[in-house]
């Protein structure tokens, strides 16, 4: 597992996820390596909120959702600034992504993160120096 990690909300959401197969016992023991690494990934703010709808979406009750985000927020967390938005601005025009994945990759860019394990980006993709790979696929 790389040392400068980034994780996005579909890994974690897939993590949760007993209906979703295949994906949720991959994403799941990702996650528990993960947590059993010295250096943890990097996650944003943006990837806790879109954890918390889509686990309470999934069912999951207020406290419970609450309570799985503040474990991930032990992680390294990236904060929502203007300056982020900004980076996001300059990532979507650059790589023609639509605002919501390029500040996923501002906020991984912002971290000093290599990869970001995602699995709405374009796999294998590399955004000058940051790679995406879909560990699901």
């Amino acid at each position: 597992m790389p040392a400068d990690l980034f994780v996005d909300t579909n890994i974690l959401v897939y993590a949760h996820d007993r209906d979703a197969g295949r994906k949720h016992a991959r994403a799941r023991a990702l996650v528990e390596s993960a947590w059993r690494e010295d250096s943890w990934p990097h996650v944003s703010v943006q990837v806790l909120q879109e954890l918390f709808v889509n686990l309470h979406r999934k069912g999951l009750t207020v406290p419970e959702a609450r309570a799985t985000v503040a474990d991930y927020a032990q992680w390294p967390v990236v904060q929502n600034t203007v300056a982020l938005i900004d980076g996001a601005a300059d990532e979507m025009t650059r790589w023609r992504l639509s605002f919501w994945d390029s500040l996923i990759l501002a906020a991984a860019r912002s971290a000093g993160a290599s990869v970001i394990w995602s699995e709405d980006l374009s796999d294998t993709q590399d955004y000058d120096g940051i790679h995406v790979e879909n560990p699901l696929a």
